[in-house]
């Protein structure tokens, strides 16, 4: 699968690893250039370049970004997108990092306000995971020590194709239902950072609260 990844922080820099060691074609690119990713495409054989660009012909995109810093993405950030391409969310909001954002404090979920700034569906995953974890505690399917993550979105097919992908990076998926329920995943909840099994995950995202806590709103 063509591959592109916007960010290169920890989580991005991660996908950028396990995704080209599945063998998927990947090109990555952050705000600073292509220049300072000159070493992670060595090491990887992906390809750096602009913001602009990663997209282009990409059969799916991953968003990885500071949550506040999605504005802020080019215009053409998102052009040239194969037809048919799926768009990730990753992003988690931190209002001592990243700000106010209105909407997200009015109650909008996180990946559907992103959603909105993009202007093209997303399915949120890979935000409830350390990225170390990500890196190195994927299991073959059926091992009892398995980590599952949630995916959120709201087109089956699209969704469909974030599922196989967690459980090829060695996940086990849990489908988590529709954007506007992705706020069960999100900080502060029950499956935010705590590497449940499947069954866990699923008793995690139907006991979570939406109201967020004061430690995940701006002052």
């Amino acid at each position: 699968m063509r591959i592109g990844i916007i960010g290169a922080g920890n989580i991005g820099t991660t996908l950028t690893r396990r995704l080209r060691a599945l063998g998927h074609e990947v090109a990555v690119a952050n705000s600073r250039g292509p220049d300072t990713l000159a070493a992670l495409a060595a090491r990887t054989g992906a390809r750096a370049g602009e913001v602009g660009d990663v997209a282009r012909d990409a059969e799916l995109l991953v968003v990885t970004v500071p949550q506040g810093r999605v504005p802020d993405l080019p215009a053409d950030a998102l052009a040239g997108l194969a037809p048919g391409a799926v768009v990730v969310d990753t992003g988690n909001y931190y209002p001592q990092r990243d700000g106010r954002l209105d909407g997200i404090e009015e109650g909008t979920p996180e990946s559907r306000w992103v959603e909105q700034q993009l202007g093209h569906p997303v399915v949120k995953a890979f935000n409830n995971i350390q990225a170390q974890h990500l890196l190195e505690l994927g299991r073959p399917a059926g091992d009892p020590q398995r980590i599952a993550l949630p995916v959120a979105g709201d087109d089956p097919d699209a969704k469909a194709v974030v599922l196989r992908l967690v459980d090829d990076l060695g996940f086990d998926p849990v489908d988590a239902g529709g954007l506007d329920g992705s706020w069960r995943q999100q900080p502060g909840t029950p499956v935010y950072a705590t590497d449940r099994d499947a069954a866990g995950v699923r008793d995690g995202l139907a006991a979570a609260n939406p109201e967020r806590r004061p430690e995940w709103r701006a002052g």
